[in-house]
């Protein structure tokens, strides 16, 4: 992507607006929804309890609502995942962020891992797919692996992290990804990704989503806090 001249407009609209602390409460998802509306961010990622909240509060607008399921640990029984995939969908969600079996893909039982994210895939139906390799616990081939598996499955994004694992996005990554999965499938980083610079430095790098709970700082040239 060319990032030399890119507006505040055009950033915002490859960015997740992100909250999925545990600790999250209904003023600040409220918040997040208004932020996205006025600032025109691509999605609004939340746990799936808040899904029809956010789903009615961007009624009428372009921002989408996202729900992750399968979150954060990656643990979850596969029809569990699909479920939970399902319930959010009923509920308005318009993208789903799934956490790949990270134990199978440590084990590298990619069968396993095909499995379950083909299962979530046939939950979605028509919505988009992002899968969450967890890559600061992977080794650079089983990242590549993983990236091979969703593309077998033909899921609509990978992404890198949950933010949750210890640690987030870098360029390497994304670069990596990048070119195991081509330029048809989507590349989502996400992570500690706080400013402006950091937000360009992983669109340079191959991405064109960006999941930051920090979207407002990042538009408007501050810089933000938090993991993810």
């Amino acid at each position: 992507m060319d990032t030399e001249n890119l507006s505040a407009e055009q950033l915002a609209a490859t960015i997740d607006h992100t909250l999925l602390k545990p600790e999250a409460q209904a003023l600040a998802i409220d918040q997040l929804c208004e932020e996205a509306k006025e600032h025109g961010f691509a999605a609004v990622c939340v746990n799936g309890l808040w899904v029809g909240r956010v789903a009615e509060a961007l009624r009428g607008y372009a921002s989408k609502p996202c729900a992750v399921v399968g979150f954060p640990l990656g643990a979850s029984t596969p029809a569990a995942v699909a479920d939970e995939a399902r319930i959010a969908i009923d509920q308005g969600a318009q993208e789903i962020d799934m956490v790949m079996s990270i134990g199978d893909a440590l084990d590298e039982n990619w069968n396993a891992v095909r499995d379950g994210i083909a299962l979530v895939q046939q939950s979605c139906a028509e919505v988009p797919l992002k899968v969450i390799l967890e890559t600061c616990l992977l080794s650079t081939e089983q990242k590549r692996r993983a990236c091979e598996v969703c593309v077998e499955v033909g899921v609509a994004f990978v992404k890198t992290s949950t933010g949750f694992a210890g640690g987030g996005a870098t360029a390497e990554d994304v670069t990596l990804m990048r070119e195991t999965v081509g330029d048809e499938m989507g590349v989502k980083a996400s992570g500690g990704i706080r400013d402006r610079e950091a937000a360009l430095a992983m669109l340079r790098a191959g991405a064109n989503r960006l999941g930051c709970s920090a979207g407002v700082a990042i538009v408007t040239g501050g810089i933000g806090t938090g993991s993810y």
